[in-house]
């Protein structure tokens, strides 16, 4: 698959989830949750001890996610990615967007060898849904 076609795969499903959403509207974590919501798009954070952020419930864990949500952005350092990935995988999760500056050559690979579709090339789903701060 393309990158292309990658990316369209990830934003076909109905609802989102965001791990590493953040209250902190400077962080990539706040700015990728926003930007779902300002695409029309459901989503839902993911946070161990938020239960609100931008006005939606949080979960505490992608296993606490509901059954629909099969693409998941996530923001967070590379050793919780790598714990996050497995997570996911159990989950059900089959697509996972790795923001710049979140991904390791392990998560990567781990994804790959479970057949996810995952994307961590550097694209950005801010860029990629045109979500610009104003």
């Amino acid at each position: 698959m393309t990158i292309e076609q990658q990316i369209e795969q990830f934003l076909s499903v109905p609802v989102f989830g965001v791990v590493g959403a953040s209250t902190n509207r400077d962080k990539y974590g706040n700015k990728v949750l926003r930007c779902y919501q300002q695409s029309g798009r459901r989503v839902i954070p993911v946070h161990p001890n938020e239960q609100q952020i931008e006005d939606l419930d949080c979960v505490a864990s992608v296993a606490d996610l509901p059954a629909e949500v099969k693409s998941i952005s996530i923001i967070t350092p590379p050793q919780i990615t790598e714990k996050v990935v497995k997570q996911a995988v159990v989950h059900g999760i089959e697509n996972i967007w790795m923001q710049e500056g979140s991904e390791s050559p392990a998560a990567v690979d781990y994804c790959e060898k479970q057949g996810l579709n995952v994307i961590a090339d550097g694209s950005c789903v801010l860029v990629v849904l045109r979500c610009y701060e104003h």
